[in-house]
């Protein structure tokens, strides 16, 4: 496009520029919740990896005693946490309890358990998110395939 005097105009139009932005928006608009979904995700995947520790130590101290610790001083297990992850608890039966904070979910203290079964020897372990309508529960979509 040419001016009034012949010389060739250089740059974007204010129309080109808008339509730019508005796609830039839209894409965003579309990218942040999948995101959010992630991050979350990634958490509970932080306390599942903290919860290895204890996981051993619980298999070990069933092995050596035949009996499931209770408490993470039985199992020679201090604190644990992390990022998004407030404690691992080793409580009654062997269960390991890991609670989350807000990074999770918007409520506080959303737990997901770890329960442990001797199945001939071998240390089973099942993941739960709780109760169902259970409030501390870690809701199913930021769950790991294994604990669905």
């Amino acid at each position: 496009m040419k001016n009034i005097k012949g010389i060739k105009r250089k740059g974007f139009t204010l129309i080109e520029l808008m339509i730019v932005v508005a796609i830039i928006g839209i894409l965003s608009a579309v990218a942040y919740p999948s995101y959010q979904s992630y991050t979350r995700r990634a958490h509970v995947s932080e306390g599942l990896g903290l919860a290895q520790g204890a996981k051993v130590a619980v298999s070990e101290f069933y092995a050596t005693q035949g009996q499931w610790p209770t408490t993470n001083a039985q199992a020679g297990v201090g604190t644990i946490s992390g990022n998004a992850v407030l404690s691992v608890e080793i409580g009654a039966n062997g269960v390991i309890v890991i609670a989350y904070d807000t990074e999770v979910d918007d409520a506080t203290a959303n737990q997901l358990k770890l329960t442990p079964t001797d199945s001939n020897g071998s240390i089973q372990w099942e993941c739960t998110a709780g109760d169902a309508g259970d409030q501390k529960s870690v809701k199913a979509i930021y769950l790991p395939s294994s604990c669905r």
